[in-house]
């Protein structure tokens, strides 16, 4: 019996994977002719580089860090319009200072890092010397780390989750199985991007003043290590741990002769009619291999020629990718199909066969200003990413030359891109075994419960969603509160409900079966206005959005897709309902996508509230998106790609001001990927300044933390487990009254200059607390997690002084609702 392949649900490198898929779809885990590489060259078969490297050199430009003495500028305005502001006084529900645990900084720079900072840069006692403020001083060159390096550096954390034994171990295959899906997508994206830049001329010298070809040898080299690390992982640790608990992943002469007789019979039933053999030859031309496939490369000969032939048999991905020939007991199929190939060749002698797998480019290009049908230029799009020309091509280490040099060739590929590997290749096929119904070897199941804000007893009937939020804002962090019982319920009730009049609503990436989907349609057909702005762009999730838009415009909704030259990444729902003489909207602003599935496994936050000023924000934000508006500037919002930025900059230059004052001053950040100059400038200066500057990163990272003189005030870490880390926090001290702001926003120059983001002001003190708090958890001395060194180092942190193992945020976070749930029954 075969194991059903899993969901693929996976976002961009540092979103979609389970740790990220973000998914490997913005989804659960969470980036194209024939002929090879000849597009890489500058060109693709259409000739349509041109605009795109157009976009390629504008971006690099806007990449590189704005001139000091402008910056400096804007930071002194803001730093004395707050300065102004008479001091609040402290909530007593919220901390008017964060405890921070003593924290080791290096004492002097890394040889590696030295050599960034030279003698005689401009530093604070300069600027002193010369009269200029902190905020005004030239910081020196190198103070960014690679953000392809630091990718990378992501990536083996996931690994060195597969590599630790304290992990159940079907986790420890699915952890394996993300690395594998995270890099598959960085080199179909990222690499394939520099590439194209580096082929067309577009390509500059990085923020961390790397070259590009620099950059390039370095993905390489690191990736070739990493890749090797993993492949080691799994034979040397969880293959015959597996097998210690009885599942056995076996190659085909492993197996007893009923097993090989049981997949003989499968064969033949179910693969067989499935195969199609390519032959190469001057009749046949080499065949054109697609992205992510898993390929055997076979050798024949003719008996009667004595002529050597080769051919190309594509392993089907719609059957699994172990099949179990006995209970417990997998194989791969590129094996079953390896011992069968007599049978797809017969009369020829099979003298060799080989796996291989190539990744392509699969970035899409779609000129929105030249297009007057941006749904119809995406599918043409689509149909073309299938032939992106490659980027990387894995082989099994026992390869024939012959075989190897001809792939080579007609892939036009360089030796730098070819990585061999022990078998079996393609170790996103784990995700299958990690599904195994064996729960002693997973972690232990937690099902969320109804959010305190919603109703204090959990019952099996769904709270009134709108009655709680005249009464409260409502904050839901997601996978501990149950997205069904909140936000979707939020949805299906406006969509039933007679007083509600209109619905509005952002979709990025959802379910293929999407309840939140359901509930829009339902709504239109009941005659309710619904506007729905659907993101099509949204990467490797393009087609499906494309189908959802198609099914809401069939049902009467309004189906927009958002700005142009903009992706739409905020996540927004408004709902209008009659509520006697009066209108009142109820809103709902979130850090994660409107995806029932994905809210299981993705740590998020979300806050419903019926506040009018947020209501009235995202009516005057939906305006924009749907219609023809100028509108920068809200009330309880911070948005992108205008305002967002400068919000966050100005509040951090606040804090320099506050801590001036000798009043309470610190920043705190909880982001996927932090890579924005300007913002990480703010930071060191506010670290240089004297103020505590906390930052809780999943993904890339391009602070250098503990620089004397630049950045000792700066702390980094990382947090990885069984839920992806989501989430977008930012907290600042803001003189004993925090200021707190959850969205959707990384800060990254694509969220902050080329995408729609919204963050939302919390105001709620006992919210404003709690998210307090859970920044307190994640950069603990007392919690698991990895830290960040001046070099670019991350160094795990999972035992304390004794050895002892130290808590994990996210088992703290269950237990805490677990505790809640038990006494809201109790009582």
């Amino acid at each position: 019996m075969s194991i059903p392949r899993p969901v693929s649900d996976s976002a961009d490198p540092a979103e979609r994977s389970s740790e990220q898929k973000p998914a490997v779809r913005s989804g659960v885990r969470s980036g194209a002719g024939a002929g090879g590489g000849r597009a890489a060259a500058g060109k693709d078969t259409g000739g349509r580089e041109s605009g795109k490297d157009a976009k390629d050199a504008k971006d690099a430009k806007e990449a590189k860090p704005r001139p000091a003495s402008a910056r400096g500028r804007t930071r002194a305005a803001g730093a004395k319009a707050v300065e102004a502001k008479a001091p609040a006084e402290a909530s007593p529900a919220v901390p008017a200072e964060p405890v921070r645990a003593a924290t080791a900084l290096p004492t002097a720079l890394p040889t590696v890092v030295s050599a960034a900072f030279p003698a005689g840069t401009a530093s604070t006692a300069n600027a002193a010397a010369d009269g200029r403020g902190p905020e005004e001083a030239e910081l020196p060159q190198g103070r960014f780390l690679d953000r392809e390096r630091s990718w990378l550096a992501f990536n083996e954390r996931v690994l060195e989750l597969a590599e630790d034994p304290n992990i159940p171990l079907l986790e420890r295959a699915k952890f394996l199985a993300i690395f594998a899906s995270n890099l598959d997508e960085f080199f179909m994206v990222r690499v394939a991007g520099l590439k194209r830049r580096i082929a067309t001329g577009v390509a500059q010298r990085s923020a961390s003043g790397h070259q590009p070809r620099e950059v390039l040898d370095l993905i390489w080299r690191r990736s070739r290590e990493l890749m090797a690390r993993h492949a080691a992982t799994f034979q040397q640790e969880v293959l015959p741990d597996l097998a210690a608990e009885g599942i056995e992943l076996v190659r085909w002469p492993d197996l007893a002769e009923a097993e090989q007789a049981r997949l003989h019979t499968l064969f033949r039933q179910q693969i067989f009619p499935v195969l199609t053999p390519l032959a190469v030859d001057p009749a046949h031309p080499f065949p054109y291999i697609s992205g992510l496939s898993l390929n055997l490369a076979v050798v024949v000969r003719n008996p009667v020629s004595g002529h050597k032939h080769f051919a190309r048999v594509k392993v089907p991905q719609s059957l699994s990718r172990f099949l179990e020939a006995s209970p417990q007991r997998y194989v791969p199929l590129e094996d079953v199909m390896g011992a069968h190939l007599e049978e797809l060749f017969p009369g020829m002698e099979v003298l060799a066969h080989h796996a291989f797998r190539v990744t392509r480019n699969e970035d899409l290009e779609v000129e929105e200003d030249d297009t007057e049908n941006i749904l119809k230029a995406l599918e043409k799009e689509l149909m073309r990413r299938r032939f992106g020309p490659p980027v990387r091509l894995e082989v099994e280490e026992s390869i024939d030359p012959y075989i190897l040099d001809l792939l080579v060739r007609e892939l036009n590929i360089t030796e730098a891109e070819v990585f061999p590997l022990p078998g079996p290749l393609d170790l996103t096929g784990l995700f299958g075994i990690a599904d195994l119904d064996r729960p002693e070897l997973r972690y232990p199941k937690f099902v969320a419960g109804t959010a305190r804000g919603l109703t204090d007893v959990e019952s099996a009937t769904l709270p009134d969603i709108f009655g709680a939020m005249r009464e409260r804002d409502v904050l839901l962090h997601h996978p501990y509160d149950s997205f069904s019982t909140s936000v979707q319920a939020f949805l299906e009730q406006a969509a039933a409900d007679p007083h509600v009049l209109a619905i509005k609503q952002t979709l990025y990436r959802t379910s293929g079966d999407s309840p939140i989907v359901d509930a829009l349609i339902d709504a239109a057909e009941s005659g309710k206005q619904v506007l729905v702005l659907v993101e099509i762009k949204a990467r490797f999730d393009e087609q499906a959005n494309i189908k959802w838009a198609r099914k809401l415009e069939e049902s009467g909704c309004h189906v927009v897709y958002g700005l142009v030259g903009l992706k739409t990444h905020c996540k927004l729902s408004l709902v209008v309902r009659q509520e006697g003489d009066t209108l009142r909207r109820y809103s709902h602003v979130g850090t994660g996508n409107y995806h029932p599935k994905t809210a299981r496994l993705y740590e998020d936050l979300g806050l419903l509230t019926a506040d009018p000023q947020v209501g009235a924000d995202l009516s005057d934000l939906f305006n924009r998106l749907s219609g023809y508006s100028r509108r920068e500037s809200y009330r309880r919002l911070l948005t992108a790609p205008r305002g967002l930025r400068d919000g966050l900059v100005a509040r951090i230059n606040g804090e320099i001001a506050h801590h001036r004052a000798g009043r309470p001053a610190f920043v705190r950040i909880k982001v996927n990927s932090i890579v924005d100059e300007v913002v990480i400038d703010a930071l060191y200066r506010a670290s240089q300044a004297g103020v505590p500057v906390d930052v809780w990163v999943r993904g890339i990272c391009a602070i250098r933390p503990g620089v004397p003189g630049l950045s000792e005030n700066v702390r980094v870490r990382s947090i990885l487990g069984r839920f992806l880390e989501h989430s977008r926090v930012f907290v600042f001290g803001n003189g004993g009254d925090p200021e707190v702001w959850i969205g959707s926003a990384d800060m990254m120059h694509r969220n902050l200059d080329r995408r729609i983001e919204a963050l939302v002001r919390v105001t709620d003190p006992a919210h404003r607390a709690e998210l307090n708090g859970l920044l307190d958890l994640g950069v603990s001395e007392e919690t698991d997690s990895w830290h960040l060194g001046a070099d670019g180092t991350w160094t795990r942190h999972a035992q304390d002084a004794e050895g002892r193992p130290l808590r994990h945020v996210q088992d703290l976070l269950i237990d805490s609702r677990r505790r809640n749930r038990g006494s809201a029954a109790a009582r």
